[in-house]
């Protein structure tokens, strides 16, 4: 999975449908211009730039492919149809906006009156397709990488997923604006839908209008998004219930950055993110048994980081400037034993190590880099003079098993994208991104969308919320996440309708034999929880 800004801080495909409604239907704009003589509803309205003419187009049409397939792993055995396709997504008028890429499955037959749940998820970046929680654990088939290790070259191989979704929930796999096969339609371009508010916007449509298209209204509803996918999710579950009065089920937080500013330690003057960070430092170095006193257990060692780290660690980070040499010193020493970093770098870098300074440090007298998505990972380090990662040895690890994998699985059994490009990540999106937030209280520099999701388990007092975290995710730390949840600003009774789930495993904690059964075990529990009739 790639680095973005949303990660941190950190398919544009020609639609094929797209002509001419007919040879001579552009004319000249002013007073005696006429419209097309065909149907204006079958037509969409194209701008030209520089030249005085009106443009019209056929509106874009939905594509769609429906295989028919068969599952059997272990115990389990049924049957499903998967439909990779394209849906149009309109505007408040009607007016088509985007055409946007899913697959979905569905199981068959169902049971005579059931309403089989469905589940909506994607992933992050900004600027990520869907494909590494589609191969990597939610769909039916599922991608075999080696953990810790870089995966062998082709040929890569993929396996029936006995830990997928579809026995107890049909699956959405969506692709937002600018990936996979997503792209903006009509007069309407790729990058208006690059900022927090327009992507919210557009796959809110998209739920929606799926959700309309399949007669799904009355199906038990759930949402999953991992990563930048989380800060997404917050915000999308709360747009539906107040612009749809559509409520969910459940909300599944994999891997969390619904506050980016308590996550990236790249903005300046921002101290919030080392406090939090602390104990995922701790946890890695205590996997590498890189600490100077490598205690015996993990979780108990986290406890005494977490108190550390939100007292005296703390505490110290406020004083600036105003902290006397003899308090540096104690501190950083204190660092020492918890992160394996050498007291002497510490006070270098004044206390304050980002992620991926981290990434770059720990093991680098060993001449190593550990993984930022996962710090299990370890590859060779290029310049070890350098201050920060230059590359993620996880991304680099799983990336190409992952994209091989998908597209074969795409073009091949699900019969489609054939002939387009299929735009795994599209690394344009991050650096483009509008990263202000629009909420009730006003206009957020940079997205919190905890604020969504606070609004939304206090007016939805029937939602629920499992959040899924890796203990070696440098990320989105597992204590980064444990901060936000207790700074939601919501009464006892909600916070109790949100799960914390531990995996021994990084961002994408399914990569890990033990974790992926894990998780498998922990989304069958809340699926069958928040479910029943």
């Amino acid at each position: 999975m790639p680095k973005s800004l949303a990660l941190a801080m950190v398919a544009v495909v020609g639609f094929a449908g797209a002509a001419l409604a007919e040879e001579g239907a552009a004319r000249p704009k002013g007073a005696d211009a006429q419209p097309p003589p065909a149907d204006l509803k079958s037509l969409c309205h194209i701008d030209v730039k520089g030249d005085l003419k009106d443009e019209w187009r056929r509106l874009p049409e939905a594509q769609s492919s429906v295989t028919q397939h068969h599952f059997g792993a272990g115990a389990k055995a049924f049957d499903y149809s998967a439909t990779a396709g394209t849906l149009i997504v309109r505007d408040d008028e009607d007016k088509p906006i985007a055409s946007i890429g899913y697959v979905a499955y569905t199981r068959h037959p169902a049971r005579d009156g059931e309403q089989r749940p469905v589940m909506f998820a994607f992933n992050g970046g900004p600027g990520s397709s869907s494909l590494w929680l589609h191969m990597g654990v939610l769909g039916p088939r599922r991608v075999v990488v080696s953990d810790p290790e870089p995966t062998p070259n082709a040929p890569y191989r993929t396996v029936e997923n006995a830990y997928g979704v579809l026995d107890k929930s049909d699956l959405v796999m969506i692709d937002p604006v600018g990936t996979g096969l997503s792209r903006a339609v009509c007069n309407h371009k790729d990058d208006e839908f690059w900022g927090v508010d327009p992507d919210v916007d557009s796959l809110g449509r998209f739920i929606a209008q799926y959700l309309s298209d399949n007669n799904r209204w009355t199906s038990p509803r759930y949402l999953l998004g991992e990563s930048y996918g989380t800060t997404r999710g917050a915000a999308i579950v709360n747009w539906l219930r107040v612009h749809r009065s559509l409520e969910f089920n459940g909300l599944i937080l994999v891997s969390v950055a619904t506050d980016i500013e308590a996550i990236f330690a790249e903005l300046p003057g921002n101290d919030r993110p080392y406090s939090v960070y602390l104990p995922g430092y701790a946890a890695v170095a205590w996997y590498h048994k890189a600490l100077p006193h490598q205690p015996p257990a993990l979780e108990p060692f986290l406890a005494e980081v977490r108190a550390y780290a939100m007292g005296p660690y703390t505490a110290a980070l406020l004083k600036g400037d105003a902290l006397s040499d003899a308090e540096r010193d104690a501190v950083a020493q204190q660092l020492h034993e918890y992160t394996g970093l050498s007291v002497e770098y510490l006070k270098h870098a004044n206390l304050r190590v980002s992620e991926i300074m981290f990434a770059h440090e720990l093991l680098n007298a060993q001449r190593e880099t550990i993984g930022r998505l996962d710090g299990r990972f370890a590859g060779p380090t290029q310049d070890q003079t350098a201050k920060e990662a230059d590359y993620d040895p996880q991304s680099a690890a799983i990336s190409a098993a992952f994209t091989a994998a998908f597209l074969d699985y795409y073009h091949g059994d699900l019969k489609f994208g054939q002939g387009q490009t299929y735009r795994t990540t599209n690394f344009a999106i991050g650096g483009k991104w509008k990263w202000t937030h629009m909420t009730d209280s006003g206009e957020q520099p940079i997205v919190n969308s905890g604020v969504d999701l606070a609004q939304a388990l206090v007016q939805d007092q029937n939602l629920k919320v499992l959040v899924l975290n890796g203990y070696y995710d440098l990320a989105t730390p597992f204590s980064a996440t444990e901060y936000v949840m207790t700074h939601l600003g919501v009464p006892p009774a909600a916070s109790a309708r949100i799960a914390m789930k531990y995996y021994e495993a990084g961002h994408m904690m399914y990569v890990n034999p033990a974790s992926i059964v894990k998780m498998k075990g922990d989304l069958d529990a809340f699926i069958d929880s928040t479910s029943r009739q």
